[in-house]
């Protein structure tokens, strides 16, 4: 767990370093006009209805910016994404995760059975296991962080949630940084991973 724990800080510090370098925060107005073909997985306002789908809402900006050049340069290959952001400029990326980022997120609730189990390894991790607890990134109440580019956890979809964990499990999912959540998903059981996309549904920032 020690050689993880390193790796998150090195990370963390590069990722601050970035932070301080030129970044365009987007214009959310813009942004709303851009989103149009976004809604039918997305939802309006970034709220997915469907659990598939992740709910975008509340998302900081730096980390959807991340993810959609990913998506549009193929590094993160979402088949029904495929095609959709080929003529998006950075400017338009940066407007669309900005409109996101200033939508609020809805919460789920999570289920009772795993309830204890989630909250132990979200806020205490499986030192037995040598994963570290997920508020290290994510923050006690899965706010992300902002100037980091760490991604806003609360409320998602448990599906959706339990979908990446399992794709950084079998090293499906290899772009920015996966390398340290493969290491951190990669030991979880199927129930551990299960309770804690549970608990991340039902956690309210």
């Amino acid at each position: 767990m020690v050689k993880l724990m390193k790796k998150v800080v090195v990370i963390l510090m590069l990722s601050l370093g970035f932070a301080n370098g030129v970044f365009a925060a987007g214009d959310p107005a813009a942004g709303q006009a851009k989103v149009a073909v976004c809604s039918g997985c997305h939802g309006t306002d970034g709220n997915s209805m469907i659990a598939s789908f992740p709910k975008l809402a509340g998302q900081n900006v730096k980390y959807l910016f991340r993810q959609l050049q990913d998506i549009r340069s193929g590094n993160r290959v979402i088949v029904e994404m495929t095609g959709l952001l080929d003529n998006s400029s950075d400017a338009d990326l940066t407007d669309i995760a900005a409109y996101y980022a200033s939508q609020k997120s809805s919460v789920g609730v999570a289920d009772p059975d795993l309830i204890e189990l989630g909250q132990k390894i979200y806020r205490a991790g499986n030192t037995d296991k040598g994963v570290p607890a997920c508020t290290a990134c994510h923050s006690p109440i899965g706010a992300g962080n902002i100037q980091a580019g760490f991604p806003a956890l609360s409320g998602q979809h448990a599906s959706y949630t339990k979908q990446q964990l399992n794709a950084y499990r079998n090293q499906l999912r290899t772009n920015a940084s996966a390398s340290i959540m493969q290491d951190i998903a990669g030991p979880l059981s199927d129930r551990e991973i299960a309770a804690l996309a549970s608990y991340i549904q039902g956690l309210s920032n």
